[in-house]
């Protein structure tokens, strides 16, 4: 048991740090003029991943902590980002009225349970939280042993929304929530993943193959929207999947450096199954809002005049060596543009720091055919 002398210090410095959450929650509604959303919450793969990867234990993890990744970013490191600086998420919430993204869910669990607990609780109220992972997919299996899969980022946003009730209480976590942004971009690995088991087939896979494909991913992504909701979220951004078969890594795979037509009709098809269950999603869980911002037609226009862009280059990796950039992972040594602006491609899977810019741009308030029903903006601005 605890002494009388130990438990006093111990519930002062509870008292403390629940009066210093409930004055910055307070600080924070005045600064809510300027933010669009209360919060924004991160689920997903690389291109949303701000570090989450960068604490986990297994040599086989995707990282991205080390040079020339971050070469851009403030302070020129690498910051777990796979980009030369900020990514997608980080324009996002720019746009809502953010610094950048909500910081890895994982660097606020560092050190003492309880700290941890209080800080995290902190973060989640009065900006947000990202439990992004490089190499996540829909599936547990989708890389296993080298990232985060989305069923364990669920788990975690439910021990961010527990340790927040725990501070603030229920009711208030539920309004919060509400009026949160979540952001999510994942099935790009799936696709990888499914279509390499069929190349080291040597085969195609049939029509029924890619159907039962498409039905295990919408039945998990509707689980995973579904919790999300119960949890208290009402606003969905949805980055659909882009033109995977246009990166580097599988540009090189052609002897004409040619995009592969079918990972990008394979995307296509698992994007348009996306499409109908946002839309039953919708029709049948009230306050559900939700937008769909098209990384595939993105991508397309971006091909078919990079020009008007701004690229010098949509087909090579910036930072690689090999034919395209793309027979090594970016590191200390590589090959490495002049111009990165000018680059779609920062590495051989991975968009550069404009062409992440460029897209959230155009999934805020871009041109229409970019965002369905509506836009980043008309969805921040809706009421459950």
């Amino acid at each position: 048991m605890m002494s009388s002398a130990t438990v006093r210090p111990w519930l002062m410095m509870m008292m403390i740090s629940i009066v210093t959450l409930l004055f910055q929650v307070q600080q924070l509604a005045g600064a809510q003029l300027q933010r669009q959303v209360a919060a924004v919450f991160v689920l997903g793969d690389s291109t949303l991943d701000v570090g989450n990867n960068n604490y986990l234990p297994s040599k086989d993890v995707f990282r991205a902590n080390k040079p020339y990744n971050g070469i851009d970013y403030p302070a020129s490191k690498p910051t777990g980002r796979f980009s030369n600086g900020y990514n997608v998420a980080d324009f996002i919430a720019m746009k809502l009225g953010f610094k950048k993204s909500p910081p890895a869910y994982l660097s606020l669990l560092q050190g003492p349970a309880a700290a941890a607990n209080l800080t995290l609780a902190i973060k989640a109220l009065t900006g947000g939280v990202s439990f992004a992972s490089g190499g996540a997919g829909v599936l547990d299996s989708t890389y296993a042993g080298k990232c985060i899969p989305l069923s364990t980022q669920l788990r975690s946003m439910e021990a961010t929304r527990a340790a927040m009730v725990s501070k603030v209480g229920t009711r208030a976590v539920a309004a919060h929530l509400a009026r949160s942004f979540f952001l999510l971009g994942v099935a790009n690995n799936d696709m990888f993943v499914f279509a390499t088991a069929q190349q080291q087939q040597n085969r195609s896979a049939t029509p029924a193959e890619v159907a039962a494909f498409y039905t295990t991913l919408i039945t998990k992504f509707s689980a995973a929207l579904t919790e999300l909701y119960e949890m208290g979220a009402r606003k969905f951004g949805i980055i659909n999947v882009g033109l995977v078969g246009c990166v580097p890594l599988v540009r090189a795979q052609s002897p004409t450096g040619a995009c592969s037509d079918d990972l990008n009709g394979l995307a296509a098809g698992f994007n348009d199954a996306l499409a109908s269950l946002l839309s039953d999603l919708a029709a049948r869980l009230p306050g559900f809002a939700y937008s769909i911002a098209d990384a595939h037609a993105a991508g397309q226009l971006a091909f078919a005049d990079p020009a008007a862009s701004g690229y010098t280059s949509v087909d090579a990796a910036c930072c690689g060596s090999g034919r395209l950039g793309a027979e090594e992972d970016c590191q200390v040594g590589s090959t490495l543009c002049a111009d990165r602006d000018k680059w779609a491609f920062w590495d051989r899977v991975h968009p550069s720091q404009r062409a992440t810019m460029l897209s959230a741009a155009a999934y805020y308030d871009g041109p229409a055919q970019l965002t369905k029903p509506i836009n980043f903006k008309q969805l921040a601005r809706t009421t459950a």
